[in-house]
């Protein structure tokens, strides 16, 4: 007869420093013996990792929670857990919406997620530890969980922030802005490398701000230390703030051949009433002579945003405004939500809020007018040759259809500037760098031919 093996199913919400929080809360689950599972129906321990960024994101945490009421009852051993952002939010008043929680995990609190398990199978209950810490947790990756099918991998350098834009609660649930340090990062990446790992995002609510408050080395230097690194052959970072951005973080993305020639950076809205409402600390002006200088050091850079649609006293100008930013710029692509409030956020008491449908009805209008200009952009590049970087099969082919078992492989990988490319091949795989001339063109992806296809 066969040991049992306990499991833990973990659901991640929200970006991707949640995606990197719950590897860490996996390495800490697989070192109390429990095996990751993908099967939540018969786990023994389920916990959600939560985000507040938006108020979507919260009801889908406490629906998914809320579902286990019926399964803790038929297994009392099921320990349940909502870790993240919600859980620093919302504290005690969790058990409210989900009575059957068993631990709520803040932020800062996954270094003590062991003790508190330990405090549960000894009979404790409703555990809430939304406690402050001193230090950063450190945890390097665990072998138990690593994911052998991937090649590319988040790494969070700092945590928090102390911009306090007016719109946003993570300086409430994640705290002041922390800077790891370059050794740990570093020490975390050479582990990554060495089981396979190509390419790597570094993390941060705004990297260019990494290590300055614990005066140590600069963003910039810790990118040429990482580039260092050998088996890693890409580096990408998110978010920089562009009241921050520096020639000197530019100059190493020209100079640093490993860090891609992309750049997120969140612009939030096009018109200056708008930005000192929401405490950007940037000006539009100064925005676009950040792009300029960005384009002259760095011809041919990708650029995304972040853009908030409806912020409260947003009049049909300012929206006008965003559009005008958004045609200047000819962004690569951007990421944009109508405005929703958080309850903790300054901006939930302003007046002048906009209507819901009017809301929806500018994020569609930019949407599809940003569908037209990543087009037109990715059009541009047909007949080009482009290096990326294979992460797996695609199911997708070129003209819309499902792939069937007497077709070619599809595979599917990023270029340097982060475009998504879809290309037929048999002989490449995961991990692979290959070159790839681009046939068609999509507002959210390309597709190509390997060099040398053709004749195959």
């Amino acid at each position: 007869m066969k040991p049992y093996k306990k499991t833990a199913y973990i659901n991640t919400i929200g970006c991707q420093m949640n995606v990197y929080d719950s590897e860490k809360l996996a390495g800490i689950l697989a070192a109390y013996g429990y095996e990751i599972s993908h099967e939540m129906d018969s786990a023994d321990i389920v916990v959600c990792n939560t985000c507040s960024i938006r108020h979507k994101a919260e009801e889908k945490a406490f629906s998914f929670l809320g579902k286990f009421a019926r399964e803790k009852k038929k297994r009392p051993h099921l320990i349940l857990v909502m870790a993240g952002c919600v859980a620093q939010q919302e504290g005690e008043k969790a058990f409210v919406r989900v009575p059957h929680l068993d631990i709520v995990l803040g932020t800062q609190a996954f270094a003590r997620f062991g003790q508190h398990l330990d405090a549960v199978k000894s009979g404790k209950q409703k555990i809430v530890d939304i406690e402050k810490s001193d230090c950063i947790f450190e945890a390097l990756p665990d072998e138990a969980v690593m994911d052998g099918s991937r090649i590319s991998k988040f790494i969070t350098i700092m945590q928090g922030c102390d911009n306090y834009c007016t719109y946003c609660v993570v300086p409430y649930v994640r705290g002041r802005e922390r800077s790891r340090s370059h050794n740990a990062i570093v020490d975390e990446i050479k582990i990554l490398a060495n089981s396979g790992i190509r390419e790597i995002t570094l993390l941060g609510q705004n990297v260019n701000s990494y290590g300055v408050k614990e005066e140590g080395i600069s963003f910039p230097q810790l990118l040429e230390k990482v580039s260092q690194i050998e088996g890693i052959a890409r580096i990408r970072f998110a978010t920089s703030h562009p009241k921050d951005l520096s020639m000197e973080l530019i100059h190493a993305i020209r100079d640093i051949d490993k860090v891609c020639n992309h750049l997120h950076l969140p612009v939030q809205s096009g018109s200056n009433a708008i930005l000192r409402r929401m405490n950007r600390g940037y000006t539009r002006e100064t925005y676009i002579s950040r792009i300029v200088d960005l384009k002259k050091a760095c011809p041919g850079i990708a650029l995304s945003s972040d853009i908030i649609v409806g912020f409260p006293g947003e009049t049909p100008e300012d929206f006008n405004d965003t559009m005008e930013l958004l045609k200047t710029i000819e962004f690569d692509s951007i990421f944009a939500f109508a405005y929703s409030d958080r309850s903790s956020a300054p901006a939930a008491k302003f007046s002048d809020q906009v209507d819901e449908q009017e809301k929806m009805s500018r994020l569609n209008r930019l949407l599809d007018f940003q569908d037209l200009l990543a087009e037109k952009k990715n059009k541009a590049l047909i007949g080009k040759v482009l290096e990326v970087l294979v992460e797996g099969e695609s199911q997708k082919l070129h003209d819309g259809f499902i792939k069937t078992s007497d077709q070619m492989r599809q595979m599917t990988g990023r270029s340097a500037s982060n475009k998504v490319v879809h290309f037929p091949s048999e002989s490449c795989a995961t991990g692979d760098l290959v070159k790839v001339r681009i046939e068609n063109a999509y507002p959210h992806s390309l597709w190509g031919l390997t060099l040398g296809a053709e004749n195959q």
